[in-house]
Order: structure tokens, then sequence, then C-alpha cells
């Protein structure tokens, strides 16, 4: 009898470990969700900046608001801007957004998802200054951030030698004041901010936009499913109106 007994408890222990590794290998209710890493430049707002030592902005939000809707937990590293597309190229992110426009040399790099936004490339010129309108740029020192459209586009047009590059926009528009630069080259949302904080160096904008562009988010061209999870999440971020409404709270 006693033998017998001992059977059964064995059995039964046997029974309740076995339970207990099948409950351990169920995932856990309470466990983290997965980060989404984005890389991103704090200095070109409304998109990206700091509001009292926090990182805010339209790429942000919506940002945020994609990593909700893939059950995402949302990672920003604040980087120079020529180091994204290079940082998601290497799977060091696994998104960029900075208000990055889609170029032939970036898709080489990178995939890219749908388009989320619109920029232009405007020009800020000072007061009094060698550049007034379009036309002048020819014979001007091109103030731009590195790694930019801006960049490419002044250096494709004008040449090196009239390109004077900086890691920052503000690092551009300093150079502006100071005369270092005949005028700036960046898209229009910032060059707006920055001619706003400004309010006494004289800076203005031309009237006469350099060029369009799309804004969208880099990912790394192996994550194809990533891709796809982005575009559909932008895509309902389109129809319920959540995307609108994060570049309304911005752009006015």
């Amino acid at each position: 009898m006693k033998k017998l007994f001992a059977v059964l408890l064995s059995a039964m222990l046997l029974l309740a470990m076995a339970a207990c590794g099948e409950q351990s290998q169920t995932p856990d209710d309470t466990q983290e969700p997965a980060v989404l890493h984005m890389a991103t430049e704090g200095t070109f707002p409304p998109y990206e900046y700091y509001d009292n030592g926090q990182l805010v902005g339209i790429d942000i939000e919506v940002a945020g608001a994609i990593a909700e809707k893939l059950g995402m937990k949302l990672e920003t590293t604040d980087i120079a801007f020529d180091s994204i597309i290079p940082g998601v190229q290497a799977g060091k992110y696994d998104i960029g957004m900075a208000g990055v426009t889609v170029s032939e040399d970036r898709l080489q790099q990178v995939n890219f998802s749908d388009s989320y936004a619109t920029g232009v490339q405007v020009v800020i010129v000072k007061e009094g200054g060698k550049v007034q309108s379009l036309d002048d740029m020819a014979d001007a020192i091109i103030g731009t951030q590195s790694g930019t459209t801006g960049f490419i586009y002044a250096s494709s047009d004008f040449g090196d030698d009239h390109v004077k590059s900086f890691t920052k926009t503000t690092d551009a528009v300093e150079a502006l004041k100071n005369g270092q630069v005949d005028c700036v080259l960046l898209d229009n949302a910032p060059a707006e901010a920055l001619v706003d904080a400004n309010p006494d160096a004289g800076l203005s904008i031309l009237e006469t936009a350099y060029t369009v562009e799309d804004y969208a988010i880099a990912i790394n061209k192996e994550n194809t499913d990533l891709q796809a999870k982005i575009n559909a999440a932008l895509a309902e971020l389109v129809a319920d109106g959540t995307l609108q409404s994060i570049i309304d709270k911005y752009i006015k």
C-alpha cells in the first residue's frame, strides 16, 4: 500500500512539474513590448526639436502613433543627420525620421515607407545681403545642413566651392547672421521656425520656392516586413485623421 502511494505521489509530482514547464513557456501578459528604435536629428523644427529637454515634433508623434499601431514601444536616438541613413542601412536603427526625403542615392542604401508629408526647399536670406532672389545664388556661398537634400541640390547646382555645410540647421543660420554664408537652403517648416526664432536678425525667406519633395521613413532594405507594417499603419493614420491632426498641431 505504501509502495502504491509512493508511486501515485511521484506521478502527481511529475504532472505538476510538467504543468509548470508548460506554463513557463506561455507568453507573459506583462512582457515588455518590442522596441521600435528610431534615429533622428533634434534640430529640425517642427518635425523634431527639444522643448524643455524633451524631444518633440511631428516625426516624434507620427513614429509614436505607428509604434502604438504595431504594438511596439518607440525609442529615439538623436544623432547627426548624415549618420541616419548609414545607421539604418547598417541595422543599428529600425527606422530613420528627420524630415528625410526620398532620393535616388538614398534608395540605393535603404527602403522608404509611403510619404507622410511634403516638404519645400526654400532659401533664407538676410536683409541687405548678397542674395535677394534665386538668381543671386549663382555667385553666393550657400549654407546647408550636412547630408540633406539641400546640401545635395546646392552642391549639384552650384558646385562644392559655393557650399558650406553644417551639422545643425541652427549653426547654418548663425553663419548667415554672422556673414559667413550669403543664404541658407533648407526645408520650409524649419526655415520658418528658425526665422521666427531670430526676430531681430533681419532674416526672411524668398517667396519663390527652390523645389518640392516628399518626406518618408527610412527602413533597412532587408526588413520588408516592417516596411509593409509601417505602410499599413500610415494608411490607418491617414484614414482616421490622426496624421493630419498631428501635422496641424505643429504647422498652423
